[in-house]
């Protein structure tokens, strides 16, 4: 069963670093696609980044040289760090997967639209002041 558990969401001020992370059970991580996303109050759940099975990874260009995707195999983990965070950057933070059989496909196709995700986490609350 794929669950996945996203943690780390705070309160910053603007400027201000966070590191979120995803714990995922059920699959390996290290084989998979995976994606963040994010939703603000009255706004649609937009895409934030995607990491594939070769170690890519992609941004939507309002977080590139700010945001990373990296995982730890070992954990299983999957973390978004976010720096030099903005009031624009607040909102709730998903983590989700494809499933197995788009995980080849996602190493050559940026997977950017939320109905490509099958599994998703519960969220956790990124607020940025200014």
């Amino acid at each position: 069963q794929v669950q996945l558990v996203e943690s780390g969401g705070d309160s910053v001020q603007a400027g201000g670093s966070l590191r979120l992370s995803c714990a995922a059970s059920g699959y390996a991580v290290r084989s998979a696609c995976m994606g963040w996303f994010r939703q603000a109050p009255g706004k649609e759940r937009e895409w934030v980044g995607t990491v594939d099975r070769d170690g890519k990874t992609t941004y939507r260009d309002s977080v590139k040289g700010r945001f990373t995707i990296s995982q730890d195999n070992a954990k299983n983990t999957v973390y978004l760090q976010m720096n030099t965070l903005k009031p624009e950057d607040t909102a709730m933070y998903y983590c989700a997967t494809t499933p197995p059989d788009r995980w080849t496909l996602c190493t050559t196709v940026v997977f950017s639209t939320a109905k490509v995700y099958s599994y998703w986490g519960q969220g956790t609350q990124v607020t940025v002041s200014s």
